[in-house]
């Protein structure tokens, strides 16, 4: 079986846009995975990409010059007393999946989020992803609890598994 070529991870960049834009569109309009109900625009996925390059930051995992996956931290709540509190998202092209680049992503943006002074991460996971429910127990994330029928997506209600790893303690 040949080799197959390498894959880098590197920080976010605005020519990412469209990559990372079609990967979570793919979610937005296909599963219960993301509870955004409406696909991100282009203006709307470079804002994004912007508000993540500094602390709040955004990883991807490139393969081939093309963009397979991602990983970022935003704010966990508004006020300030959570400001040591981050919450990662994580999302991977359907052909990359089950080959180690969720576990290396999120490995990455957690140690990331570490480096940045933050002192917990926390995920939000929607309770039938078996796949990322187990790839955030695999870098050492707990469950915390679950927020019954907290969403609504394609006529259902879904259940979020809230998960925590503290960083720096």
């Amino acid at each position: 079986m040949p080799e197959s070529p390498e894959i880098s991870y590197r920080s976010v960049e605005r020519a990412d846009a469209e990559a990372i834009m079609e990967i979570y569109n793919r979610e937005v309009l296909g599963s219960r995975i993301t509870l955004d109900l409406v696909p991100r625009s282009h203006s709307e996925q470079v804002a994004w990409i912007d508000e993540h390059s500094g602390a709040y930051a955004a990883i991807v995992a490139v393969k081939e010059g093309v963009v397979i996956g991602f990983a970022s931290i935003s704010p966990y709540r508004i006020r300030p007393g959570y400001s040591t509190t981050v919450e990662d998202s994580i999302y991977i092209d359907p052909d990359h999946r089950g080959m180690g680049v969720g576990k290396a992503l999120l490995s990455r943006i957690v140690d990331t989020a570490a480096k940045h002074g933050f002192h917990a991460c926390m995920a939000r996971v929607a309770a039938g992803h078996v796949a990322s429910l187990a790839l955030h127990h695999s870098v050492g994330f707990f469950k915390v609890g679950v927020e019954q029928e907290v969403g609504r997506k394609y006529g259902q209600w879904i259940d979020m598994v809230l998960l925590e790893r503290i960083l720096n303690s």
